[in-house]
């Protein structure tokens, strides 16, 4: 049993995908939630790389973010710009 903090939500899975998850459970002895929360878990990270990471590349597209050169980063870090 999960044992954090938690809320309960709804998802709505092709019926395949459903039947997959359902026999994983069976066969392993887990539950679907246990499988969706890892699968969710795992994932999260990789769909805020994709979806944030675009964001802020849109934002630099149209200006709106700022970047630094790597000029400007070694000389804020105090770096020696021979050892790089």
């Amino acid at each position: 049993m999960y044992s954090g903090d938690c809320m309960a939500t709804t998802v709505r899975l092709e019926a395949a995908t459903e039947q997959r998850l359902d026999q994983l459970a069976q066969l392993t002895g887990r539950t679907k939630a246990f499988y969706l929360r890892q699968l969710i878990e795992a994932g999260l990270d990789d769909l805020e790389d994709a979806y944030l990471g675009a964001a802020v590349a849109e934002g630099i597209r149209l200006v709106q973010e700022r970047t630094y050169s790597l000029d400007d980063v070694v000389s804020e870090l105090g770096l020696d710009p021979a050892t790089l």
